[in-house]
């Protein structure tokens, strides 16, 4: 948004004449302390024999006082000529990496958000301004790249189940012999997707936003609160649940990091070995921090998989052709979530298979 200003100096122009008035003004001082310490109470007959090396300063044909003020005068005229011009060009040069800067913030704002000051040079100011908008022009870039990637996904995501109703719809009205509590389960199983998708959505904004009211949270409950809710879902699998810790005190949303810890324990139960498969949640105090951590057996994973599976509507290859694939934001809302509690979730390939999952969180 721009705003209406009125007309004035470029700063240019206000530091010319800052350099020039100072250098009058200590001109100034300085022939007035010569005027008073050396001249003023010299008589005019022990001059009269220098008189030929200060023609401008002294007038041989005048008895009277020493004519000192056309020589000030003179002096001061070069001094607020040289102060100008060298002002002039020295407050260019100072202001130059200023104008690369400016110049930068005007192609960002006309969205060429790839541009970089890069000013070079030793570490001054300017270059640490310069620096630091180049690194904020680089988040700037990458959070607008995700912002766009996520969009992207989402209306994918989005119109999937949309296209399906709009399918088994058609079908039903080419086909009205065909048996309608087929079709309104699979109605329903697609409205519900739908409906989670939106869920998923909504919540990831919220953590985002960080729009909720700190409290003092055990994190230790909240694991194992977690983990009782999804016992039936454990024990549907053949999967069986762990829980231990000791008191792990925390500041945030009771909600938030409830949904954090099912979010983590769902997606270790679901993700699974196809039987007799396990997941250990522990909480546990660092100096400075608390850490959640969940860990589950499973399948090899790679590193180079692993650094994606907390990317919006990343589940990997496997995963997706499962029937738990969910909505591909389970992992990305736990990063949220703890990054809104000014945490860090780590994901690593556990030994032998499986994924260890870890949110670090600060400490009250």
């Amino acid at each position: 948004m721009s705003v209406d200003r009125q007309p004035g100096m470029s700063v240019r122009l206000r530091l010319t004449l800052s350099y020039a008035g100072f250098l009058m003004l200590a001109g100034a001082m300085l022939l007035g302390a010569v005027w008073v310490f050396l001249l003023r109470d010299v008589p005019l007959r022990n001059l009269i024999p220098r008189l030929a090396y200060f023609p401008l300063v002294f007038d041989p044909s005048n008895a009277g006082p020493i004519i000192f003020g056309p020589a000030a005068v003179l002096v001061l005229t070069f001094l607020l000529v040289f102060g100008l011009v060298g002002g002039w060009i020295l407050a260019g040069s100072m202001l130059a990496p200023l104008t690369r800067i400016t110049n930068a913030t005007r192609m960002a704002a006309a969205g060429s958000l790839s541009h970089r000051v890069r000013l070079p040079g030793r570490a001054d100011e300017f270059r640490e301004l310069a620096d630091a908008f180049d690194a904020m022009l680089a988040r700037l870039e990458t959070h607008v790249a995700e912002q766009r990637r996520f969009a992207a996904n989402a209306s994918h995501e989005l119109r999937t189940p949309l296209a399906t109703t709009h399918a088994l719809l058609d079908v039903a009205r080419n086909d009205p012999s065909r048996d309608t509590g087929e079709l309104v389960e699979r109605l329903r199983a697609v409205n519900t997707r739908a409906i989670d998708l939106t869920e998923a959505l909504l919540l990831l904004s919220r953590a985002d936003q960080r729009s909720f009211a700190r409290e003092h949270v055990d994190l230790s409950l909240v694991a194992e609160e977690a983990a009782e809710t999804l016992l039936p879902v454990a024990d549907k699998r053949g999967v069986t649940i762990e829980t231990f810790g000791d008191i792990t005190p925390a500041s945030g949303s009771p909600a938030l990091l409830l949904q954090l810890a099912t979010n983590l324990v769902h997606n270790a139960i679901v993700h699974n070995l196809p039987d007799g498969g396990a997941v250990w949640v522990s909480t546990g105090v660092r100096p400075g921090s608390v850490v959640l951590t969940v860990e589950n057996t499973g399948e090899e994973l790679t590193r180079e998989l692993v650094a994606t599976l907390a990317e919006p509507f990343q589940r990997g290859a496997e995963r997706v052709r499962t029937d738990h694939a969910g909505v591909g934001l389970g992992l990305a809302i736990v990063r949220s979530i703890a990054q809104a509690h000014d945490g860090a979730l780590t994901l690593t390939p556990r030994p032998g298979g499986g994924l260890r999952a870890t949110v670090e969180l600060p400490t009250v």
